[in-house]
């Protein structure tokens, strides 16, 4: 390689032996037989080493581009490298929308589904949630298939790519729909306390930005259907924005979807950033902790009270909610949650004292970190809150006995 391979943020430098592109399923069975070692990297969108291996590391961005929407069925079929930019104009032009996406539309849906990443809404699970089938190619190079209601099936969909290959997979689709997006700013602490729960459910999704500093909240996104009601000038203290904003308070809000109330469709309001504007690397370190819904106010006043321990490292912070589903793995197995998202600065050693400053304020709620961000939380820690994680490891233990689609990190956090 005549440059070292990183992953989006920069962080982290791969380490492979081998990097392998398949151009078809068939190939990527042939490349899975027969390899020892071997992981999966996506987007490059994740910030420890879950993707990392110092054998055969594989990229399906080199795969044919698949979108197969069953109408019958209101589903759609795409391959395994296929990202949420590349099929959202598609699935709306056909009548179509997924119910949830993350923030950013450059991530590939098998890494965002296998690692439980979120969007945000009281009634809306994470990106897994979406998930009716899958193709998995398994450490033989067979291809098993997966459907909902099938035996396992909770466990193979948040896999962390432990489990093998998803070479296709298989998305639940609503009739299309549009969104209107406003900003407000400055929003007063003292109002989580008390309005809480209904600011978080007041819209299809709502997020929280915050620095973690003085009084205020600095900006509510509220992402609202088109459908409904006119946007007010006042929400619980904080004022209408008079023109867009980036999450980042400082940076160039015209980089992000379209606000101040304009209505447009599922796809270009829900993301936080437009499909049309290729994502870059960026110069920063993510983390994310996930507590019960029941446990949000407590911990928000905790990380409240210590935000000046981690503050100074922070360029922004977002608040989501996450309704509860059944995948053994995620991180909204058996409870509604709600994730506190952290965008530090590149600069290592201070992002890890605020990662633990962090951490130790949210202990008593028993955060489940993000599986693909920086955390610091023991692995026996983890594991514990995770109900189904023996019968992961036992599923695992089945279809790849000899542990071929495991890297140090799966094998501390998971097997160890």
């Amino acid at each position: 390689m005549s440059e070292p391979l990183r992953n989006w943020a920069g962080n982290i430098t791969f380490t492979p032996a081998r990097i392998a592109r398949p151009r078809s399923v068939a190939e990527l069975q042939d490349i899975v037989r027969g390899a020892t070692k071997i992981r999966v990297l996506g987007s490059g969108h994740s910030f420890n080493r879950i993707a990392d291996t110092d054998d055969t590391l594989v990229s399906l961005t080199n795969l044919e581009r698949v979108i197969r929407i069953d109408r019958a069925a209101h589903t759609v079929t795409v391959d395994g490298g296929a990202t949420y930019a590349d099929i959202a104009a598609a699935l709306h032009e056909a009548g179509y929308a997924l119910g949830n996406v993350a923030s950013l539309p450059h991530i590939t849906v098998v890494g965002a589904v296998c690692t439980a990443t979120h969007g945000s809404g009281d009634a809306n699970q994470n990106l897994a949630a979406s998930v009716i089938a899958l193709k998995l190619v398994t450490a033989s190079g067979e291809i098993v298939s997966y459907r909902r209601g099938d035996d396992d099936f909770d466990g193979v969909v948040v896999s962390l790519g432990a489990l093998g290959v998803v070479s296709e997979i298989t998305l639940e689709l609503i009739p299309t729909f549009d969104i209107r997006q406003n900003v407000y700013l400055d929003l007063p602490v003292a109002a989580i306390e008390t309005h809480f729960d209904a600011l978080m459910s007041r819209a299809y999704s709502v997020s929280l930005f915050t620095r973690w500093q003085g009084e205020i909240i600095d900006q509510v996104w509220v992402k609202a259907l088109g459908s409904g009601d006119e946007p007010s000038a006042e929400l619980l203290g904080a004022r209408a924005a008079d023109r867009a904003f980036h999450p980042i308070p400082d940076f160039d809000g015209s980089t992000s979807t379209v606000q101040l109330g304009v209505v447009g469709p599922w796809y270009q309001r829900l993301f936080h950033f437009p499909i049309e504007q290729k994502a870059s690397a960026g110069a920063e370190i993510q983390s994310e902790c996930f507590v019960a819904r029941e446990d949000a106010k407590a911990a928000f006043k905790a990380l409240h009270a210590a935000q000046d321990q981690f503050s100074g490292a922070l360029f922004i912070s977002e608040v989501r909610s996450v309704a509860a589903d059944q995948f053994w793995l995620s991180t909204a197995y058996g409870q509604d949650t709600i994730g506190f998202h952290f965008t530090w600065k590149p600069e290592w050693e201070a992002t890890i004292a605020a990662v633990k400053a962090v951490e130790q304020a949210l202990a008593p709620f028993r955060p489940r970190p993000h599986w693909a961000k920086v955390f610091t939380i023991e692995a026996d820690a983890i594991r514990a809150l995770y109900p189904r994680h023996a019968d992961f490891v036992a599923l695992a233990n089945r279809l790849d006995p000899d542990g071929k689609f495991r890297n140090p990190m799966i094998e501390q956090v998971l097997f160890r």
